[in-house]
């Protein structure tokens, strides 16, 4: 039978300083990035243990973020995102992450510019995380 994936994990508003721009004075400073994450995964084992240590933990995913935002240290918010994306569906048991990074003194009119993407766990690691959670299947 065909499943559909619908429980997230979220962290809205993560706010992280880092190195990030194109131009010379955007890389001898840091600057304010807001970032919005959507972890798709299978949330039906916490949800039914109330052990934390089913879950995914998301002060983890925060830290991570973090960390990676200040090491990798882009030119451009797209980089960033695809770099970060990738990163999540390689660490974390998700099968999709949406994610949103945007830079909120970039543009004096606005008060934020940036990207949002959405990328998909390939289909052997999605096929993984399914099987751990076999037992939770429709028969």
């Amino acid at each position: 039978m065909f499943h559909t994936q619908s429980d997230v994990v979220f962290v809205k508003g993560l706010k992280v300083e880092a190195v990030i721009g194109v131009y010379e004075w955007e890389r001898a400073i840091t600057q304010p990035l807001l970032i919005d994450i959507a972890l798709e995964t299978d949330i039906r084992k916490a949800a039914i243990s109330d052990d934390v240590g089913d879950a995914l933990n998301y002060k983890a995913v925060c830290d991570d973020v973090t960390e990676w935002c200040q090491t990798i240290k882009a030119q451009l918010l797209e980089h960033l995102a695809g770099e970060i994306a990738d990163k999540l569906l390689a660490k974390y048991a998700c099968h999709q992450v949406t994610l949103s990074v945007a830079k909120p003194t970039a543009i004096k009119q606005a008060d934020a510019v940036g990207v949002q993407i959405t990328r998909y766990a390939k289909a052997s690691d999605s096929e993984a995380v399914g099987d751990n959670n076999s037992q939770f299947d429709d028969a």
